[in-house]
């Protein structure tokens, strides 16, 4: 067995076993690194090792640290009462509220997953309490996250980015973040228009009396709800974010919650402006607050998604491997022979959306991106356009039961609601793997290459 059949099997076989088993799938992708690269390729420990992506580590670990300081010390409450208390009594406006508070999240460095732990179990119990369309409000929670999440100083950003600058390929950052705010954008338009949007617009009314409100939600939103995928486990409804819109009247701006604020300002501009290091920077501020509030902080390196982290180190290491074994030069070649790049640029479009339902968004990122690079290298189509089309692709599945951010958002509806939830949620990611690689080709690959 050749070095490249080997390491691509190896990649097979992860996303096989990690979707089927609760198995971590970096520390899957780290075992068959040092086991395929070993035998195989011929790398030792130390080569293996040498594609850690230690950059995208201390980015990782330090935007989720900085979020669960966020979040423990009620900033995260703080703009959810802002937000929701701009638009008391117009309906219609919630399900964008909390699009736009998920969208600000991610777009700032949060995890998508994180943002509608965060996010959801709130959205699903306003959505209980105001008679709003569950399966609306939880598609806008999601496509928000994905909206922002290739901001520059985003983690799906910050794997494409340095994909892309390690190839070679002229795609600026904008573009990439631009093309899945629009696209996302124009997906929850649709969602909201033909999920009962036009009919909430109508409605508008004081919310009903509270205590039915909390006992409808309470028990789905503070326990912590275990996702198994991909070994990942995720705390819905954790930490201090109330569902209870009597509750977050009682949110006020104080000196943590002003001086984190500010952190967070800081590090947009700090990124954006002065392009310096989102890994750097996100920690330090980290650190600068749990200094200037220790009591407040405590436990938040426990909040610091350890098993994400865990996941994309693993898999890019991996994806290094296949490149030292040239597997992606040898899958890229074999989609440019089949003479048409353009149906080459939509087959790995469906392979990112389809593996990407199941599995880890970024994951799927960081190894179907490379995959791109040798037929895009020929100059037949537009780097941008391609780039863009696998981005959308591999993220807009994300509304899959299946994955991470569609099982939040079941697990965290009313008890009564979860089955007919999730049914609808198939429904609709199927439709959405189905045709939304396609869409995506169309809307930014057929036009750079005509």
């Amino acid at each position: 067995m050749t070095a490249e059949i080997a390491t691509i099997i190896g990649l097979v076989l992860m996303f096989i076993v990690a979707t089927a088993l609760p198995i971590n799938m970096g520390a899957l992708a780290f075992a068959l690194a040092f086991i395929i690269g070993g035998v195989w390729v011929g790398m030792d420990g130390k080569a293996v090792l040498a594609g850690f992506p230690g950059d995208l580590f201390l980015t990782l670990v330090g935007i989720t640290y900085l979020f669960a300081i966020a979040q423990k010390n009620g900033t995260i409450d703080l703009l959810v009462h802002w937000a929701v208390r701009a638009v008391r009594g117009h309906l219609g406006a919630i399900p964008w509220v909390m699009f736009v508070i998920t969208a600000v999240l991610t777009a700032f460095g949060a995890l998508g997953p994180a943002a509608v732990a965060i996010i959801g179990p709130v959205a699903l119990r306003f959505a209980k309490h105001y008679r709003i369309n569950p399966l609306m409000m939880g598609l806008l929670v999601i496509h928000g996250a994905q909206a922002g999440g290739f901001s520059p100083i985003s983690v799906y950003g910050g794997i494409t980015n340095k994909v892309v600058e390690k190839a070679g390929l002229q795609v600026t950052e904008t573009a990439v973040f631009l093309t899945s705010l629009g696209f996302n954008l124009m997906m929850a338009i649709v969602c909201f228009l033909a999920f009962g949007g036009i009919a909430l617009l109508r409605r508008h009314e004081q919310p009903q009396d509270g205590g039915d409100f909390l006992q409808a939600g309470d028990q789905a939103s503070h326990r912590s709800i275990a996702i198994e995928g991909h070994g990942a486990l995720m705390s819905a409804g954790g930490g201090s974010l109330s569902t209870d819109p009597v509750a977050l009247e009682a949110v006020t701006l104080n000196r943590d919650r002003l001086i984190t604020l500010f952190g967070l300002l800081g590090l947009g501009v700090a990124a954006l402006m002065f392009k310096l290091n989102v890994g750097l920077v996100s920690i330090t501020v980290a650190v600068l607050l749990a200094l200037i509030s220790p009591n407040a902080q405590k436990g938040a390196v426990d909040g610091i998604s350890w098993s994400t982290v865990l996941l994309i180190s693993g898999v890019v290491t991996y994806v290094a491997v296949l490149e030292k074994a040239g597997a992606v030069n040898y899958i890229g070649d074999s989609v440019s022979h089949i003479g048409v790049p353009l149906l080459g640029a939509l087959l790995v479009c469906y392979v990112g959306g389809i593996v990407s339902a199941f599995a880890s968004s970024a994951a799927v990122l960081g190894a179907t991106i490379p995959l791109a690079v040798p037929f895009l290298m020929q100059g037949h189509l537009g780097a941008a356009g391609v780039i863009c089309a696998l981005a959308v692709s591999s993220t807009i599945v994300d509304v899959s039961p299946f994955s991470t951010n569609g099982a939040l958002v079941v697990a965290s509806a009313a008890k009564d609601e979860r089955e007919s939830l999730f049914r609808r949620f198939l429904i609709y990611s199927g439709l959405v793997v189905a045709f939304g690689p396609l869409l995506a080709w169309l809307v930014f690959v057929v036009p750079g290459w005509m």
